[in-house]
């Protein structure tokens, strides 16, 4: 039987698009849980051994300036995933489920004929749309089956995997195969009290940010084995802040700003790059260099000049959101420059969350300690009733953002500047206030409220799921 002419140039498209399947580039994406940007040795920390990372980051680049559009985990994780601003991904909040027809760009990349894995973390969707192989990667790192994932792979598809591991997220895992940290020797930030709760808490979560560092060396060697480093795009990262007081959840530094590493040897040249990028920017890039076309709904850039040219300015302005997250929120970030500015919808509210309270030793330790007065200014922060409605910090003076310059005349045109960037953006992409917003789902003392549930959304009263507006990206 002859086949006729257009099924068998459609057959011959088929097989030339993917044919060359080597010549596709892998990608292995490491998202870790909770880690803060400074927390690496090659971020300038110390008292941390990472020398996996450290190494990863003389091979290829170090960015300085990537930031996440929520410190959150399960927000983070979806507007990673959607290349969506969390208020436009219909999972704003701790705690809820990206919707089917929201786009996830690995899923592009399986229908383009790569092999899709997601082990370890999800906390995203069930995503059996998305990945061919999905496993929770076991305990205690959930990274247990990465190495076998990548040995157990086809061989006629490149691949992409989400590895996302459960490190470093409380309760910590100890255990006797990765540094164990003395108290004495961890680095106590300004802003946590000194105190020998939050020492021990610090070197606990050391432990668990060394053991990513050992699972990344696992993961180099395999690539090494295989002889397939050359060809594969490793990105490492985070979903949020150190699972601190005044980190996690928050938008300063050190909660919405993440470690970010990038290598290919031979497609990548070392360098460390100060441009600004967006977690939202990574599906974009991904799918540039994948050659996969870039769905509209992404509301990210890609940043593949940059990997040309570390000097490359894609983007001038990044946004970040906070919401619910145990505790009700609503605050938003524009960081451009050399200037953070904050705007708060609820400054009646402590800024709280579950690890600024009372829960864990370190919030523990702080809590105590203000009870007591022996709190100094800096400590302050998580106590403040009402909070200001805007801040705004000069970065490389105040680089923990303890000076509030917003009612300091001399930076009144950068606050015009910063408040009108946010009106813009908080328009073009449909983010609103609720009027009825999710409550407090505990209190400081730990009590739950068992009937709690999420209730309107930001951006819901605007149909912010269906907007696919970027905002503002790069000054006028």
């Amino acid at each position: 039987m002859r086949i006729p002419f257009f099924v068998a140039l459609l057959a011959g498209l088929f097989a030339s698009s993917f044919a060359s399947a080597d010549d596709r580039p892998n990608f292995v994406f490491f998202i870790t849980d909770d880690i803060g940007c400074y927390d690496l040795g090659c971020y300038g920390n110390e008292a941390i051994k990472t020398p996996h990372l450290d190494a990863m980051a003389e091979r290829g680049l170090r960015f300085t300036n990537a930031y996440l559009t929520i410190s959150s985990c399960s927000p983070s994780r979806c507007s990673i995933i959607s290349s969506r601003y969390p208020h436009n991904t219909g999972a704003p909040e701790l705690h809820t489920t990206l919707p089917d027809d929201q786009f996830k760009f690995p899923k592009a990349l399986r229908e383009a004929g790569y092999h899709t894995m997601l082990s370890g973390k999800n906390h995203i969707a069930a995503l059996k749309d998305t990945f061919d192989v999905i496993t929770n990667g076991g305990k205690p790192s959930g990274s247990e089956d990465w190495v076998s994932l990548l040995k157990k792979r086809p061989k006629d598809q490149p691949f992409f995997a989400w590895f996302a591991s459960y490190d470093a997220h409380r309760d910590w895992q100890i255990d006797d195969e990765n540094t164990i940290y003395d108290p004495s020797e961890v680095k106590v930030p300004p802003f946590l009290y000194d105190g020998p709760k939050t020492r021990q808490d610090l070197a606990d979560y050391y432990h668990e940010v060394s053991r990513t560092d050992a699972t990344m060396g696992k993961l180099v060697a395999e690539l090494k084995r295989q002889g397939i480093e050359k060809n594969t795009y490793v990105i490492y990262m985070t979903d949020n802040g150190r699972p601190f007081p005044r980190s996690k959840a928050r938008l300063y530094e050190s909660g919405i700003k993440t470690p970010f590493l990038m290598t290919c040897p031979g497609k990548i040249e070392p360098a460390v790059v100060d441009s600004m990028i967006s977690s939202i920017d990574v599906g974009p890039t991904i799918l540039e260099l994948a050659g996969v076309a870039i769905d509209e709904r992404a509301q990210g850039i890609s940043f593949a000049p940059i990997l040309k040219d570390p000097k490359a300015v894609i983007r001038e302005i990044a946004f970040a959101e906070q919401n619910w997250h145990v505790y009700q929120a609503h605050q938003r970030m524009v960081r451009t420059g050399d200037f953070l500015y904050i705007k708060n919808a609820f400054p009646e509210l402590l800024a709280l969350n579950k690890e600024s309270d009372t829960s864990f030793p370190a919030g523990e330790e702080l809590w105590e300690k203000q009870a007591a007065g022996e709190l100094n200014e800096n400590q302050q922060d998580i106590f403040r009733q009402p909070r200001p409605v805007e801040e705004l910090y000069q970065v490389s003076d105040d680089p923990f953002q303890f000076t509030n310059l917003a009612e300091n005349e001399e930076f009144g045109e950068t606050l015009n500047q910063l408040r009108g960037l946010l009106g813009d953006w908080s328009e073009a992409t449909g983010d609103t206030v609720p009027t009825e917003p999710t409550p407090d789902r505990k209190d400081i003392d730990g009590k739950k409220d068992k009937t709690h549930r999420h209730l309107e959304f930001p951006g819901a009263a605007s149909g912010a799921t269906s907007i696919n507006a970027k905002g503002p990206v790069l000054l006028p």
